[in-house]
């Protein structure tokens, strides 16, 4: 056999002709009714269900749970950052401290990485503690 390109393989000595009763066939039955059989092309077997195709949907890899797991990591340094600046100018924190309640709130993700999830847990943490420190700032004014 040679393959020649996309139109697949071939026979190296050249076409061979066909005959019309040489295939296989199974004593008692006709040839016309097996070459009728034989031509009926078939559909492709594809997902009957939609309920499969929701839960290929609904399947998250492990690089997808990584992804949002340091972006609510970044999210949240992000907002411990305009908090930081805005109690170093002096101006009102009240919006930076809800964002970073907001960010906060989100549902942390679990994530296969012992070392990303460390650092993430003490992301979660020194957020905790900054918003912990300023309710008792404001209780106590």
């Amino acid at each position: 056999m040679k393959v020649t390109g996309p139109s697949g393989p071939q026979p190296i000595g050249g076409q061979r002709a066909q005959r019309p009763g040489a295939g296989f066939s199974l004593a008692g039955t006709t040839t016309a009714s097996s070459a009728g059989a034989a031509a009926a092309p078939t559909a492709p077997a594809g997902v009957t269900g939609v309920s499969a195709l929701m839960a290929l949907q609904g399947v998250e890899d492990a690089t997808e749970r990584k992804r949002r797991a340091v972006r609510r990591g970044r999210g949240l340094l992000d907002e411990l950052d305009a908090l930081r600046i805005a109690a170093l100018e002096g101006g009102e924190d009240g919006p930076a401290l809800q964002r970073l309640a907001r960010v906060a709130g989100e549902a942390a993700v679990a994530v296969d990485d012992p070392g990303l999830a460390m650092v993430l847990t003490q992301i979660d943490l020194r957020a905790a503690v900054e918003m912990a420190k300023r309710d008792v700032r404001r209780s106590a004014a």
